[in-house]
């Protein structure tokens, strides 16, 4: 599905129910980090080759963004613990990388960054995007919602520049994916909370990204 007006930047799909059946489990087994928001935002970040039909994963656990990007913690070199090898070698993971490189037309051998996180609402309100309205530094992004669990907000919001009303806004549902042309939309979350006090509220993600010109979604 394309959004009128935004056909060339913007594109909402599926994964299928096997897929999401196989990653959601482990997202339990996500680790707290040291950095400024790594109390909530529970994270592992690999990077993988997709090339033939298969996931490599590429020796790099480093993610940084320039504080030109990244108002709230730019130029910090980030370190996370990688996907689980279960999950890197999974036939679901490998679905999710399919459907990105086959929606952005993207060659074989790409490389693609994945970022493997849970949101926990552990403040009356939980920022989902500490950074606020944004772009990543990439060509391709894919937000893939895997689970919500005793949460309200979170709605996923796109903007056409940094200085307008989001013209999109979607609660990503368990599986929904949102495919965006990141070099020409930016993009924002709604905090989350919990509906029921006192019990765990999550919301599960993940996000792709990868640079390269060659998109359908650009041209």
């Amino acid at each position: 599905m394309m959004l009128h007006g935004h056909v060339n930047t913007l594109q909402l799909t599926q994964l299928s129910t096997e897929t999401l059946n196989q990653l959601s489990p482990s997202f339990s087994q996500l680790p707290h980090t040291e950095h400024a928001d790594g109390q909530y935002r529970l994270r592992r970040y690999s990077v993988i080759n997709f090339s033939d039909g298969i996931v490599s994963a590429v020796d790099d656990r480093t993610f940084v963004q320039s504080g030109d990007i990244n108002r709230f913690q730019g130029n910090v070199v980030r370190s996370f613990e990688p996907l689980l090898s279960t999950t890197l070698n999974s036939a679901g993971l490998n679905e999710m990388c399919r459907l990105f490189v086959e929606t952005n037309g993207l060659p074989n051998g790409q490389e693609i960054e994945i970022h493997q996180m849970r949101i926990s609402a552990v403040f009356d309100e939980t920022a989902v995007a500490p950074e606020g309205v944004h772009q990543d530094g990439f060509d391709h992004i894919a937000l893939i919602g895997i689970k919500r669990h005793n949460i309200v907000g979170g709605e996923i919001m796109l903007y056409a520049n940094n200085n307008e009303a989001p013209f999109f806004r979607k609660v990503l549902e368990n599986g929904e994916v949102t495919m965006l042309a990141d070099s020409k939309l930016w993009h924002n979350a709604c905090p989350i909370r919990t509906v029921v006090d006192g019990e765990l509220g999550y919301m599960d993600l993940f996000v792709l990204t990868a640079k390269g010109e060659k998109n359908a979604l650009h041209s």
